[in-house]
């Protein structure tokens, strides 16, 4: 062990855990210590509460602000355990000489738009109450259970990025559907490679009979989907969100769902993590929620945990790891 290094593992409930191999490496790094916050914790307490440690394997909470990186003593690294990176002030960071990276898109791409996929058919099928009924011995209630099917529908995937694209990919030529993609940061032929129609966001929610939100979060995208896109939505449309919770507005989805405008809803995330079982989201029996386990395969925790591990194994040898969204530091040679 280097006790020059010492490693905060900040909120991440998997990392180390699913494969013991990684701690054992990242323990030859320098000193390991396990954190859980609230998503909500200040900067300054943050900063304080990790004080001295040098390197950091971040979730997706809690968030390294502006505030947090002016109280922080030496911060080499946050690797994110994970591809998005919202969380971590990159400005902040790059004047603290903090190196920021994240997973290689591609190790989430399939985990991820699987599950969006998996999550709109367990809601559009009624998978979670037809098999809840069956444990309450209600087997004979089987037509009460009649769902929808997904093949040949109008899909709107919105956000054709690393996630998005494969989605489209299952979309059109898994299930057959006419998909309409919505990215403003794409061409025309990008999105025709994964079998997309390049449209509008107005045209793709009035469009559309399912819509898969993809999409990372940004400064431009906050609340994309709130009261007046739902208004735009057609009648009983199914909605799968495995991006991030605060590109919906919650309560707009809340009241989207008492007025049936929403004929279904699955997430993995909330703007708001953890969820508790008063969410409001829960209250209706055609929501299922889980608990940001897109990226819970094996497949690809066992190689976001070794990235992640790989960055600390980098920076002592004062080597940019791969994957940095932010990659200015006096710690790089």
């Amino acid at each position: 062990m280097n006790k020059t290094n010492k490693i905060a593992i900040v909120n991440s409930s998997s990392f180390g855990r699913i494969f013991p191999e990684h701690m054992e490496r990242l323990l030859r790094v320098g000193e390991v210590d396990r954190f859980t916050f609230d998503s909500k914790i200040d900067g300054k307490t943050l900063a304080e509460k990790l004080h001295g440690y040098n390197m950091i394997v971040a979730s997706v909470t809690p968030f390294f602000t502006e505030e947090f990186f002016k109280h922080k003593d030496e911060l080499k690294i946050i690797s994110r355990h994970g591809i998005g990176f919202n969380n971590i002030d990159l400005e902040a960071a790059k004047k603290h000489q903090t190196i920021v990276s994240i997973v290689p898109p591609l190790v989430e791409r399939d985990a991820v738009a699987d599950n969006n996929i998996t999550n709109l058919l367990t809601v559009m099928r009624r998978t979670d109450e037809a098999a809840k009924k069956v444990k309450e011995d209600g087997w004979e209630e089987r037509a009460t259970f009649i769902g929808r099917g997904l093949s040949g529908k109008t899909a709107g995937v919105i956000g054709v990025g690393n996630i998005g694209s494969r989605v489209s990919e299952i979309l059109r030529y898994g299930f057959r559907c006419d998909v309409l993609g919505y990215d403003p940061y794409k061409t025309k032929l990008e999105l025709d490679v994964f079998g997309a129609k390049k449209v509008d966001l107005d045209e793709l929610l009035e469009k559309s009979d399912v819509i898969c939100l993809c999409a990372s979060l940004n400064e431009d995208n906050y609340h994309m989907i709130s009261k007046e896109q739902f208004l735009k939505m057609k009648d009983h449309v199914y909605v799968s969100n495995t991006a991030r919770g605060a590109l919906i507005d919650e309560e707009a989805m809340v009241q989207s769902l008492a007025s049936g405008k929403v004929a279904g809803f699955a997430t993995d995330v909330l703007e708001v993590e953890p969820g508790r079982s008063n969410h409001p989201y829960l209250s209706f029996e055609n929501v299922i929620m889980t608990p940001h386990t897109s990226a819970y395969t094996m497949e690809c925790l066992e190689g976001m945990g070794e990235k992640c591990v790989t960055d600390c194994e980098e920076i002592v040898k004062g080597t940019l790891p791969r994957n940095a969204v932010q990659s200015t530091s006096h710690f790089i040679k």
